[in-house]
């Protein structure tokens, strides 16, 4: 694996509506490998390969991360905040964030001290509206430099733990990885279809930057490329694990916003089995990715899946995933791609 690429990705900030700097680094590394490289309205970067046969195909990957904006600064110099995607409050205590306004800052997530709450307070479940930003500068150096609306992302390096990484962002910056040496693969060899490699925006706050992306293609098929839950971990029931870390890529059978195309999962279980790629299968109740826009938004709809990272500890500093699986999942992706002129597209089981 490429853990410098990994580490500029993860690091890169990006938060919902505000991604040209991850959108800025992989502009760079995808130069020379697509046929074409745009933006379209939204702030989607999309790279086309040209394939053997004009049918559409279009991968996903959601370049943005969760994160803050600045909404209040008070007359000590702390920072109100809005949250941009899903937070578990209880994950914001004891962090480091970043602010980038006029200069980057850094500061750290402040809360009313255990010392002096009631029992009451103590027993609650914190809520986001319960944090503030401290970042030790005097109130008029702070509305100097972080203007209201400021973009505010958390702060935390990538790291390796035996096989494997651990990271913030990794949902969905492992798919924008995946993503880019899909495209180096693919750099001296022509997919079955045109294919368009998606770095998508605004996932995070309603699969945005996908619904407008599909829009404006119009995909005859489409895969998510995004993390899902791996939940093997001590207390977990097994049917509610979804996936394990070190078992391999997931092929998404559904999500709480998506009924993969059954036609599609058939077609990634059997490329897969036929590549002797280790996979397993997802099921998630809950929670959605980019499948869904791919699928519905364009002109009459796309067959569409989606091929999943597991992942432990979503939405928190500390996203952890194992290097085989990474490896598996860029395998079963360039080995759909290669072959989707191979998918039977027949109503039938």
């Amino acid at each position: 694996m490429d853990l410098a690429l990994l580490k500029k990705v993860t690091e890169a900030p990006g938060v919902s509506g505000f991604e040209e700097p991850i959108r800025s680094v992989i502009f760079k590394e995808i130069q020379g490998l697509a046929d074409e490289i745009y933006t379209d309205a939204l702030g989607n970067l999309i790279a086309l390969k040209k394939g053997k046969q004009p049918k559409k195909l279009a991968i996903a990957a959601h370049m943005d991360e969760i994160g803050f904006i600045a909404t209040h600064i008070d007359d000590e110099g702390f920072i109100r905040f809005h949250t941009l995607g899903g937070f578990d409050p209880k994950t914001l205590t004891a962090q480091r964030v970043l602010l980038h306004g006029k200069e980057t800052i850094l500061g750290v997530m402040g809360t009313k001290p255990i010392h002096v709450m009631s029992a009451e307070e103590r027993n609650k479940m914190p809520k986001t509206t319960d944090f503030f930003i401290d970042t030790g500068l005097p109130a008029e150096k702070v509305k100097e430099l972080i203007p209201i609306g400021t973009p505010i992302t958390r702060e935390r390096e990538l790291i390796q733990m035996g096989p494997c990484i651990n990271a913030k962002s990794l949902d969905n910056r492992i798919s924008v990885y995946i993503l880019i040496e899909l495209l180096r693969k693919m750099k001296d060899e022509t997919p079955a279809f045109d294919t368009y490699a998606i770095f998508s925006v605004q996932e995070e706050v309603g699969l945005r930057g996908a619904i407008t992306a599909a829009s404006g293609i119009a995909p005859d098929f489409g895969i998510g490329l995004d993390v899902t839950l791996a939940y093997d971990l001590p207390g977990a029931s097994p049917h509610e694990v979804v996936t394990k870390l070190g078992k391999g890529t997931a092929i998404k059978v559904l999500d709480g916003t998506a009924i993969c195309d059954y036609r599609m999962v058939n077609f990634m279980r059997k490329t897969a089995e036929a590549h002797q790629i280790r996979h397993q299968m997802e099921i998630l109740t809950a929670g959605g990715t980019d499948t869904a826009g791919l699928q519905r938004s364009g002109k009459g709809g796309a067959i569409a899946g989606a091929i999943s990272i597991p992942t432990r500890y979503l939405h928190q500093v500390i996203e952890m995933v194992h290097e085989e699986d990474v490896k598996d999942t860029i395998s079963l992706l360039h080995a759909c791609t290669m072959e989707m002129n191979q998918f039977n597209t027949n109503f039938s089981l």
